[in-house]
């Protein structure tokens, strides 16, 4: 039963809007929603702003207006304290592409306090890592970057986990893994994972939110 003096773990989302320079049509205008625990499948046609909307939440991109509230950390008032709580993988090639899997994973993991090496560990495993762990990013291929990527976010243990596109270019192998990690994601009452997916996810999202432009 669950306890009634403990709040839901939530995400709250209002009027959030974004505009690219140049353009006057706002790409996110006036979104507000309530996000639960869970895997939650963020979905939409072209043009409805989906990965622009993941890197507002990430905090990779300032909103021209509104807010995101993560366990009442509030995304602006408290802008390093709420991105601690969040982990993202987006589309574009992971950042310090001069480290190594090794050294990337590190260096974060200083940053985020429930990183977790063991877990790590077990990703490089899963994502077939292993011979690539002491090469420089931007030496290797564009698939192995993104599951050097996406171990790394999937270890640092954060409350908020976003992933754009997570079942690109992966092969068989990193795909069960991937699944899996969904699957538990599916489960989980104190962390949300929020991706945007056009592929089917092979697993049951907790939630699924249908945008429109």
């Amino acid at each position: 039963m669950p306890d009634a003096h403990r709040p839901e773990f939530q995400l709250h989302v209002r009027a959030l809007s974004f505009a690219y320079a140049g353009q006057a049509r706002r790409v996110v205008d006036l979104w507000s929603q309530d996000f639960g625990p869970g895997l939650v499948w963020l979905r939409g046609a072209n043009g409805t702003g989906k990965s622009t909307r993941l890197k507002l939440l990430a905090g990779a991109l300032a909103p021209q207006y509104g807010s995101a509230e993560l366990q009442g950390c509030d995304l602006l008032r408290q802008p390093l304290d709420y991105r601690r709580q969040v982990a993202f993988v987006g589309a574009e090639p992971p950042p310090f592409e001069h480290l190594s899997p090794s050294e990337y994973f590190g260096f974060l993991s200083g940053l985020y306090p429930r990183a977790d090496a063991a877990a790590w560990q077990q990703h490089i495993e899963g994502f077939g890592l292993q011979p690539f762990l002491g090469q420089p990013m931007r030496s290797l291929s564009t698939g192995t970057q993104h599951k050097a990527a996406l171990a790394t976010a999937l270890a640092l243990g954060t409350p908020l986990l976003l992933l754009d596109e997570p079942l690109n270019a992966l092969d068989a192998a990193s795909l069960t893994h991937l699944r899996g990690e969904l699957s538990r994601a599916a489960q989980s009452t104190d962390r949300i994972l929020l991706l945007v997916s056009h592929e089917e996810l092979g697993v049951v999202p907790s939630a699924r939110v249908e945008l429109s432009a």
